[in-house]
């Protein structure tokens, strides 16, 4: 009797694996499980000192003077760096729940999911950030809306579309490749 666990064939249809990868579903699991802690400990990072930087804000002298918007961006922008946190250091506590109950697939799903929001509430962190700071840095608030526009515009372009395009430009050459 064969006891080497199944492995996935590298069609890039297959669920397991991919091209070039000869894993098991478990493997594929435990692979990504690994390689999403290494994306979440970068964003977790950001933002914890971003947010470490927004809760000493208050304190400062300049802060009372800030006008009622201001102050007003600044609670939203603490909340938004809140989320953030929250939900990039989440997965850390859904692994603890799931440790031993063999869910790694769920795992690797659900922290993706939460890593992903993470990341949006990342952006609109440091965008909120960024126009709070050039609201006060320069004093055109119409100046500080287009700059910090310009801003979460690369952020959508660098982290989302650049990203998307790439992914269906191998897709696409994956397909011709295995039809020709």
């Amino acid at each position: 009797m064969n006891t080497e666990p199944q492995r996935a064939g590298t069609s890039s249809c297959s669920p397991e694996g991919g091209p070039g990868r000869e894993e098991t579903a478990e493997e594929r699991a435990d692979r990504l499980w690994s390689e999403m802690l290494q994306e979440a400990r970068v964003c977790q990072t950001g933002a914890q000192i971003l947010f470490g930087f927004l809760l000493s804000v208050a304190f400062t002298p300049r802060f009372a003077s800030l006008g009622g918007f201001d102050k007003s961006l600044y609670v939203v922008t603490v909340i938004l760096g809140t989320c953030a946190t929250a939900a990039l250091i989440a997965p850390v506590s859904f692994h603890h729940f799931f440790a031993g109950h063999d869910l790694k697939t769920e795992l690797v799903h659900v922290a993706g999911k939460l890593i992903d929001c993470g990341m949006v509430l990342l952006g609109l962190t440091i965008g909120a950030a960024l126009l709070l700071l050039l609201r006060t840095a320069t004093g055109h608030p119409l100046l500080a809306g287009i700059l910090t526009g310009c801003v979460l515009a690369w952020f959508a372009v660098s982290w989302l579309v650049l990203p998307l395009l790439t992914l269906r430009r191998t897709e696409r050459n994956t397909r011709r490749q295995h039809t020709s």
